[in-house]
């Protein structure tokens, strides 16, 4: 319990009169935190500390790093910011050793600063002079993120293209050079690898790979690319919402938790330049954002992440998840969230030009590189029509090309309309491509009118596809049931089918195999939906927390912390 005499020791307190020490006594919470424990995240609602022992460290997250931005000492107080703009926490509060701090919510701050107007005015200059200077917040956010690496390549090269993505994938900042770079030797800082080597990519202050394999990149920016232990409660097979969702609830609720991801976290969502109709951002939020703050809270609660590892093998009856390279992981229960692949298309050219000019999704960095050249789309979905307008900002030019009669059979109203307004977008219907062009890179494609079987040929910049939800489950084992195209039955689905064997009814979300669920676009009747495979994601957990209940299953050791 926080004293008045306390209250008194911390500065900006000191001069207020009695009857305000005891005020602010009285709802102040009284907390102790361990080293590394935050006070405060980054993001976190508002709120008014004062650092009673210890030493507390303001912390930003930059480029998916922490970065220390400054100190706090018994007396001082944070929070001010927050508290005064009426934003969330634009750092965090880490706790360097054993601390120990009052909290005061913002309503009890108000309450006490209506009748003391010089404390109110001494935490506005408190504020100010946090976010002023070079120092400062101004300073900051002025401050553009280091690049983590270089990345030395082509820009039709479908290897550097790869690899680009894979790293905007992870968030990981990085310049990218080409041979048109202007002062190429000077930006690389140093002699120039071969042609022959390219691309290349170099770590900062780390070491330089040719034509590197994406594990190696993994390894070298410290991505997690190896389990820690043997046996886990539950093992995540995918990385996209459903799966970072149940990471989140089966992490919080002290599983032992650990994700499989074979390239990077944020699944489909990741790509989407927006997303204006999930619950709790007004203003819209991109897949990126979205999937960047489901692995920070993921990673918090404790769940571990592996990226670029994928699945050879699951055993169905002693349930060890066989990894490529040979790794085994023991799971007591396992929750399948793979997602689904982009449908590739059978269409003249486009093998040759994939990762040329032709690409299945997009990265939330492809905008830019568009810029000044028409480029098209095939599909209709909320991906496309987000990648659309997000591709408007720098295209001259951005066609979707609609194989049926109109847009909203597939694409949400809110999209549709937003389109409507962007003049450098135009929408051919009934329109299909028959072929794709060029010697080094995309050049051009053939479009057919399906009402006149005319062909049309037209210059193309760049070529993205976001059609169908293809089912990646051959390497799943025989046991757990599929649909005929290879979506996974659960629930009644499955029992419906006759692939059911226990006496009692299986879970919603349980698969032919007991233990093992599945959740989100994998799943067959699921609605492709992210607000749906968010709440899938967290219901599977719920459902491994009863199997785990089961009296044959309790019996069996958990996994060891």
């Amino acid at each position: 319990m926080v004293t008045t005499e306390e209250v008194g020791r911390v500065g900006v307190f000191a001069d207020l009169d009695p009857a305000a020490h005891e005020r602010l006594a009285g709802v102040a919470a009284d907390i102790s935190l361990a080293p590394g424990e935050y006070a405060a995240h980054q993001g976190d609602d508002r709120a008014l500390f004062g650092l009673l022992e210890g030493r507390i460290e303001p912390v930003k997250l930059v480029d998916g790093i922490e970065r220390v931005v400054g100190e706090r000492v018994p007396g001082d107080i944070f929070g001010e910011v927050p508290i005064v703009l009426g934003t969330v926490f634009p750092v965090g509060f880490r706790a360097a050793e054993a601390s120990r701090i009052m909290r005061i919510e913002a309503h009890d701050y108000h309450a006490v600063a209506a009748g003391t107007p010089d404390l109110a005015e001494e935490i506005g200059k408190l504020a100010r002079h946090r976010m002023g200077g070079s120092r400062g917040l101004q300073g900051l956010a002025a401050e553009p993120p280091p690049p983590r690496a270089v990345v030395l390549g082509h820009r039709w090269d479908a290897s550097c293209t790869e690899l680009r993505r894979f790293l905007d994938r992870n968030q990981v900042t990085f310049k990218w050079l080409t041979p048109e770079t202007p002062n190429l030797e000077e930006e690389w800082n140093g002699p120039l690898p071969g042609g022959q080597d390219w691309p290349v990519i170099k770590v900062v202050d780390g070491k330089t790979v040719i034509r590197p394999h994406l594990r190696r990149v993994a390894e070298l920016l410290g991505l997690g690319t190896e389990a820690i232990a043997a046996e886990y409660d539950t093992v995540i097979v995918g990385g996209g919402p459903a799966g970072l969702a149940a990471a989140v609830y089966a992490a919080s609720e002290g599983l032992r938790t650990i994700v499989v991801e074979r390239e990077a976290p944020g699944g489909q969502a990741g790509t989407s330049a927006r997303i204006e109709n999930y619950l709790g951002f007004p203003s819209g939020v991109s897949g990126d954002e979205l999937g960047s703050r489901a692995l920070q809270q993921a990673r918090r609660l404790g769940a571990e992440i592996l990226v670029t590892r994928s699945i050879g093998r699951i055993d169905a009856a002693t349930r060890q998840v066989h990894l490529d390279g040979g790794d085994v992981i023991r799971a007591r229960t396992i929750i399948l969230a793979c997602g689904v692949a982009w449908r590739r298309l059978s269409v003249e050219g486009f093998d040759r030009l994939a990762g040329k000019g032709i690409s299945y999704g997009a990265s939330r960095g492809e905008a830019p590189n568009t810029h000044g050249l028409d480029v098209h789309i095939v599909g209709t979905g909320n991906s496309a029509g987000q990648s659309a307008l997000s591709f408007s900002t720098h295209a001259r030019s951005v066609t979707i090309l609609c194989r049926g009669d109109r847009l909203e059979k597939s694409m949400s109203r809110y999209l549709i309309d937003q389109i409507a307004t962007r003049p450098n977008i135009r929408t051919l219907l009934r329109t299909e491509v028959a072929a794709a062009h060029g010697d080094l890179s995309l050049e051009a494609i053939d479009v057919r009118d399906s009402t006149t079987d005319e062909t049309t040929r037209l210059e193309s910049g760049g070529l993205f596809i976001f059609i169908g939800a293809d089912a990646e489950t051959e390497w799943l084992p025989p046991e757990i049931a599929l649909d005929h195209k290879g979506f996974v039955l659960t629930g009644s689905d499955m029992r419906a089918a006759d692939q059911w064997t226990l006496d009692r009814d299986p879970y919603l979300l349980e698969t032919s195999v007991p233990g093992i669920f599945a959740c989100g676009d994998v799943r067959l009747g699921s609605m492709k939906r992210v607000a749906a495979a968010v709440g899938e994601g967290s219901m599977a957990v719920a459902f491994v927390h009863q199997y785990l209940k089961e009296p044959e299953v309790a019996a069996t050791p958990a996994a060891a912390g």
